[in-house]
C-alpha cells in the first residue's frame, strides 16, 4: 500500500509566473482538513487544497510550508 494520497501534476505557488502557475510533480501525503492537505514539493511539505473545476491540487509552498510535519 502507497503511504501517499497522489503523486500528480499540481500548480505550484513560487512558480507562478504572471497570470501561470508552474506545473510540476508533487505528491499529496494526507487529507487534513475539508479540501485541505499536506503535500510534499522537493522535500518541503506545505498545504494544498483542490480545485475541481481544473481537476489539479494547488500546493503553496509559499505560505503554507508545515514545520513539524511528518507523514
Amino acid at each position: 500500500m502507497n503511504s501517499y494520497i497522489d503523486r500528480c501534476d499540481c500548480f505550484i505557488h513560487s512558480l507562478k509566473n504572471g497570470d501561470d502557475m508552474g506545473l510540476v510533480e508533487a505528491t499529496i501525503l494526507e487529507k487534513i482538513g475539508d479540501n485541505l492537505y499536506i503535500a510534499d514539493y522537493n522535500g518541503v511539505r506545505c498545504t494544498a487544497i483542490f480545485n475541481p473545476f481544473v481537476g489539479r491540487y494547488y500546493v503553496d509552498d509559499v505560505y503554507g510550508v508545515r514545520e513539524g510535519v511528518s507523514a
